[in-house]
């Protein structure tokens, strides 16, 4: 059941009272800042005068012009412009710094320093900062390296698992890392900001593309690490189970997997063919995985005899996982027909955007700001920061 919404204007959420002052750009960090600013967080967007990146990086835009690559992740925030060559304005993000609770940042390691909005100035006149870096890789022995995704597919090794066996590595169609580097901030910032509840004592938080990239391939890199096994690219197949790929059928490719010998149990009697279970090749998952050549085209046989939509509902009422492969669009409105509500209108036009991720009981993820003009809210913030502290930057909103 969906959520009742928050009405538009009033903080709500977990988060509501924390202040995160917003030094990232791109996709990381801005991901980050947006889950937290959803969960009721005011978050202080800060950008350069030529603005975030993602506001020109077009195709598709909106009906009026912007980006939807910004407006995937800049939801809740309020936009000011800052240039930190600017003496004035230096001090504006000095002492916004002084006043949050939370930090986020992803320059390159260093590359605050000169401005004194590196973690140790920042924790001088903040000791309750949770101070969030992201980097590409690490501040270490590759601090140097920029921090792209793509450098980071290519690098980690995961290129080398996507595409066909015999062609060329491929990209995932997402910036993957990104994305997991920015859930893994969030993650960070949450448990430093319990660690601080209890303490009273804040602290830095490191996240980085490559360390996020080597923990987000999970059963891929532990079977280097621990198998001594160098993982290799296998098209759309498992290295551990079978089925577990998409088969052609009458109409459109289906995926089917199988997770347990149950479960393989279950396909054979949908498909008709129950005798393929008790086959001592195929009984148990080793067996399927070893002699996968052998069972594929038995079960691609009876699969081309109907259309994928047919088996999906087939299989499934059998307790089968399986799907058919969707489109983006599709996906979006399969979410809709089974009542996940993915698309939520954000401000006055109304802005679709993806839902947040997250549902709760109590306190349900806000949606009152579209994702802001460049410096839209600059007057309001800077007046905010030349006042006394203690006031909120919200105080006088509806």
């Amino acid at each position: 059941m969906a959520q009742p919404e928050p009405a538009p204007g009033r903080r709500s959420g977990p988060l509501c009272g924390l202040l995160v002052a917003d030094f990232s750009r791109v996709l990381a960090g801005p991901y980050c800042t947006m889950l937290l600013a959803d969960l009721g967080a005011e978050v202080i967007k800060v950008e350069s005068p030529s603005g975030d990146d993602t506001r020109s990086w077009v195709p598709p835009t909106t009906p009026d012009g912007v980006s939807t690559y910004f407006l995937a992740i800049n939801r809740n925030k309020r936009s000011v412009v800052l240039d930190l060559t600017s003496a004035r304005d230096l001090a504006a993000a000095r002492e916004l710094a002084r006043r949050a609770d939370v930090l986020v940042q992803n320059f390159k390691p260093g590359g605050l320093t000169r401005f004194g909005l590196d973690y140790e100035s920042v924790r001088a006149t903040n000791e309750r900062i949770v101070y969030a870096s992201i980097s590409g890789f690490g501040a270490g022995g590759g601090s140097h390296l920029p921090g792209y995704d793509l450098m980071v597919q290519a690098m980690s090794g995961l290129m080398s698992l996507t595409g066909d066996p015999d062609g060329p590595p491929y990209r995932a169609g997402i910036s993957v890392f990104d994305v997991i580097a920015g859930l893994h901030t969030a993650i960070g910032i949450l448990a430093a900001l319990a660690h601080r509840a209890a303490t009273g004592a804040g602290q830095h938080v490191e996240a980085s593309l490559m360390a996020s990239a080597l923990s987000g391939m999970v059963n891929q890199t532990s079977a280097c690490a621990a198998g001594g096994v160098v993982p290799h690219r296998m098209g759309n197949s498992h290295p551990s189970l079978f089925p577990y790929e998409p088969f052609p059928t009458a109409s459109g490719e289906l995926i089917v997997t199988a997770g347990n010998d149950a479960q393989f149990r279950r396909i054979c009697e949908v498909l008709g063919a129950p005798g393929l279970a008790d086959d001592p090749r195929f009984a148990t998952n080793a067996g399927r995985t070893a002699n996968r050549e052998q069972l594929r085209p038995l079960l691609a046989e009876r699969l081309a005899t109907r259309p994928a939509r047919d088996w999906f509902a087939d299989l499934i009422a059998a307790g089968v996982p399986c799907g058919p492969i969707n489109s983006v669009a599709e996906g979006i409105e399969f979410a809709r027909a089974i009542g996940l509500g993915p698309v939520v209108p954000v401000g006055e036009p109304a802005v679709p955007t993806i839902r947040h991720p997250l549902t709760f009981s109590a306190t349900a993820p806000r949606y009152d700001l579209p994702p802001p003009a460049l410096d839209e809210h600059g007057d309001q913030i800077r007046a905010w920061l030349a006042g006394p502290p203690g006031r909120p930057l919200s105080e006088g909103e509806p």
